[in-house]
């Protein structure tokens, strides 16, 4: 037969263990639960400790954002008035140069019309010749003060830079192969900048 009282007191003692472990198991929740809040406070008080930007400052940031707007605003409209401005000088520029090229001009179409009148009036052809060739003169001359230079062509090496082919033809002596034999059409230098080719004739 089984001892009741042996039975009674082992299950007490189990119990009482029972009641220990739950003790035990509570009391370790706790300092984990209380680990945990430890290691969140840091993260809290991080945010705590951020300012929010009060009324003031917005109100600031606000006045100072209208500020540079404005001034962008103004800065765009001066630039722009001082681009029409720089255009229109230059198209002044470009009017008053082309008013003294015509200007210089006028004095040579007037000698023509000295010499048309002449030749009408006179049998002397050297002394026609003689005023064509003043005018050619004072001409060339006037188109010399404003830049502009003849390109020296004949009997020199074809370069395309200057010159433009228009035909070949049997070089008459052996040394103007490959040479400019003939001059088509003159051209021109305006300071050292190339306004038209020389059309040439090459030699082979």
């Amino acid at each position: 037969m089984v001892d009741d009282k042996n039975i009674s007191e082992k299950f007490d003692d189990l119990k009482a263990e029972t009641n220990n472990n739950s003790e035990k198991i509570q009391e370790e929740k706790q300092q984990v639960d209380i680990k945990n809040k430890e290691e969140e406070k840091p993260k809290k008080t991080f945010f705590k400790n951020v300012k929010k930007p009060k009324d003031k400052e917005k109100e600031d940031l606000i006045l100072k954002v209208a500020e540079l707007n404005d001034k962008y605003i103004r800065l765009s409209a001066e630039f722009d008035n001082y681009r029409k401005r720089s255009l229109k000088e230059k198209m002044e520029i470009i009017k008053a140069g082309g008013e003294n090229i015509l200007l210089g001009i006028l004095p040579v179409i007037d000698d023509f019309e000295r010499a048309i009148i002449y030749m009408n009036q006179t049998e002397d052809i050297n002394a026609v010749k003689e005023g064509i060739n003043l005018i050619y003169s004072k001409f060339k001359e006037f188109i010399s003060q404003k830049g502009i230079k003849e390109i020296e062509s004949k009997n020199q090496e074809f370069n395309t830079d200057l010159h433009e082919a228009i035909t070949k033809i049997p070089a008459p002596e052996e040394a103007l192969k490959g040479k400019i034999v003939d001059v088509i059409q003159k051209g021109y230098f305006l300071n050292d900048k190339v306004i038209r080719f020389s059309k040439v004739v090459i030699g082979e």
